[in-house]
């Protein structure tokens, strides 16, 4: 007997869409893009919620058990962004996620990557599983905050480390610079795709067979997700002017809310700087990467929702808890460091053709397999 699928929430879906709608308002009180970014962001949420699109996750499967179906979707996720970033930038279009190659950056990336894996999720998963209704990557979120708005307090202890200039194989090379990496990421799909295919055969393939009902309701292939997150992002690049990014809004919340506390923002030089210190004066409707994240969460709940699967979960233990904590705080001063999380420097840099984008993923899976280690310690299985 087949299982009956779960029922959609409706209560849950109709506040949920009342609160879209608010917010989709609200940020379009500063312009039709601002409210068009908005609805971006609810597309973000549930695409990331249906697919279980996991960063994190998928470098875990590929460190502990071989299994690379993740990566390749990521991989595949990443070469369709390419093409799509590619003309936009090259016509003018916005302005791609570039960034010098620096030795802080390293170092940030590998904080990321332990964090990611003791927080369980990265910057977009702690979205999309609080929209889940994960009480736990609350904790994230708080302590991934904390983590990025310290390291800005920090910024002039890290300036003076080695680093060279930002490059883009696409502002050296035009067209050309786009063919290479994609030439490049056609290599890594290929690698992926022969390791992998005893265990594609094994369990049906990387492609799925589409069907209608999981539109709405889900679940969706990992790949699916890949292609609609590439379009979105491409989206985002047309309409906000630069790639999609997640960690402003974190750093940027923890800085208001230090201000209410009592922070002088005139006792930290970089916050003193006019884009800055612009931001802070101006209101949170007005960010953009604030807007999409919020977008995210609300995106992700009604994906849930819909799904029939929207419930409050509990931490599973104190020290669980605890790693969560842990982990958001490493992940938030590691992406400072770093130009970007998994999102605004992995995804976002590599799409902009940037060498800063593939120095943070491998610096990254460096902390992944510290970071895999650790999990036991805290009660995490692997």
């Amino acid at each position: 007997m087949v299982p009956s699928q779960p029922r959609p929430q409706l209560w849950p879906l109709l506040i949920i869409a009342a609160l879209v709608s608010a917010l989709t308002l609200a940020a379009g009180s500063h312009g039709w893009r601002q409210a068009a970014l908005t609805l971006v962001g609810v597309l973000f949420g549930a695409t990331l919620y249906h697919s279980g699109f996991g960063f994190a996750s998928a470098y875990r499967q590929l460190l502990v058990r071989g299994d690379g179906r993740g990566v390749f979707a990521q991989v595949l996720m990443l070469a369709l962004a390419t093409a799509l970033f590619a003309p936009l930038l090259i016509s003018g279009v916005g302005r791609g996620a570039v960034a010098p190659v620096a030795l802080q950056a390293a170092f940030g990336a590998t904080l990321f990557g332990v964090g990611m894996q003791l927080g369980s999720g990265c910057a977009c998963g702690t979205l999309y599983a609080i929209g889940g209704g994960s009480s736990m990557m609350l904790l994230t979120l708080l302590s991934f905050s904390a983590g990025s708005f310290l390291a800005s307090l920090s910024n002039g202890l890290w300036s003076g480390l080695p680093k060279l200039q930002p490059v883009s194989l696409l502002e050296r090379w035009g067209w050309s610079g786009a063919l290479v990496q994609l030439l490049a990421l056609a290599g890594c799909a290929l690698l992926l795709w022969h390791w992998q295919r005893p265990r594609l055969r094994a369990e049906g393939g990387f492609w799925p067979q589409w069907n209608w009902r999981a539109l709405l309701h889900g679940p969706w292939a990992t790949v699916s997700g890949a292609v609609v997150l590439a379009l979105l992002s491409g989206l985002t690049l047309l309409l906000a002017g630069r790639p999609w990014g997640v960690t402003w809004g974190f750093t940027l919340w923890a800085a208001k809310l230090s201000q209410l506390f009592g922070w002088d923002p005139a006792s930290s030089a970089l916050w003193q700087q006019e884009r800055f210190a612009r931001a802070l004066q101006a209101g949170l409707l007005e960010d953009t990467t604030s807007v999409m994240n919020v977008g995210i969460v609300l995106g992700a709940a009604a994906a849930a929702s819909a799904a029939g699967r929207f419930s409050l979960r509990r931490p599973p233990s104190r020290r669980a808890a605890l790693a969560c904590l842990i982990g958001g705080l490493t992940m938030g001063y590691g992406a400072w460091l770093s130009y970007g999380c998994n999102v605004g420097a992995y995804f976002g840099g590599i799409a902009s053709t940037s060498l800063h984008g593939w120095l943070w993923i491998g610096f990254a899976l460096l902390g992944t397999a510290l970071g895999v280690r650790l999990r036991p310690h805290f009660g995490l299985g692997n």
